[in-house]
């Protein structure tokens, strides 16, 4: 992106690119449900071995990771500081994430409700949990990526408040994958057939506070920061 674009323009200009991406993404999912029957996810036999094992999960899996260096590419295009790099980086995941589920909504008629069962993500092991939680986390990612890229350049994170973002990053991260790796034992066809019963809500509210550790740390430092420019 051009040097001389204002940050607004920025923004909204990674906004626009993460809309579009959701869009292919969701169409995406979409072919790739309707090829093996699961439009819903949560149902028996939710990742068919015969299917995964073979051309169709091995492209899937690289599109998820092609799919992380996109949002990262476009993060460290649209910032001109490693923090507002990550910021936009933050703000494309987030928007993504959302807009993928409001369009597959609209494509499919899934999801039907937040609290629908989906697998997240595949890698390493299946990510399993109710639309509601990563869509709680998209909402953080475009605060704190809206802050971190509009409120200047003065580096107001402080180190306490990313080193338990990052403890609650690999809380949520064990509440997903916990069903996965339990069945890991039993070898990769028990991982993709794991159907989960129930989801650990109070550990993931506890790694949604903590990821937000970071956001709330800054809108706190901004009354205080407003006031000193003002005593200035």
């Amino acid at each position: 992106m051009t040097g001389h674009l204002s940050e607004r323009t920025r923004w909204a200009t990674v906004m626009a690119f993460a809309v579009a991406m959701a869009w292919v993404e969701a169409a995406s999912v979409f072919y790739i449900r309707s090829l093996v029957d699961r439009i819903e996810p949560y149902q028996a036999n939710p990742l068919p071995p015969e299917t995964m094992t073979g051309a169709l999960g091995n492209v899937e899996l690289w599109r998820e990771a092609a799919t992380l260096v996109m949002i990262a590419t476009v993060g460290l295009l649209a910032g001109r500081t490693w923090r507002r790099r990550a910021g936009y980086a933050a703000l494309a995941f987030g928007a993504w994430d959302i807009f993928y589920y409001v369009f597959l909504r609209l494509i499919s008629g899934w999801p039907k409700t937040l609290l629908d069962w989906d697998i997240l993500f595949l890698l390493p092991l299946p990510w399993w949990g109710p639309v509601l939680a990563p869509v709680s986390i998209a909402l953080v990612m475009i605060l704190w990526g809206t802050l971190a890229t509009q409120s200047g350049d003065a580096a107001t994170d402080a180190r306490w408040a990313w080193v338990l973002g990052w403890v609650g990053v690999l809380l949520a991260l064990a509440v997903f994958m916990i069903d996965a790796w339990r069945a890991l034992p039993d070898g990769r066809d028990a991982v993709l057939q794991v159907l989960p019963t129930t989801f650990n809500w109070p550990l993931f509210w506890v790694a949604l506070l903590l990821m937000a550790s970071p956001m709330l740390h800054q809108v706190a430092f901004l009354p205080m920061k407003k006031s000193l420019f003002r005593r200035l």
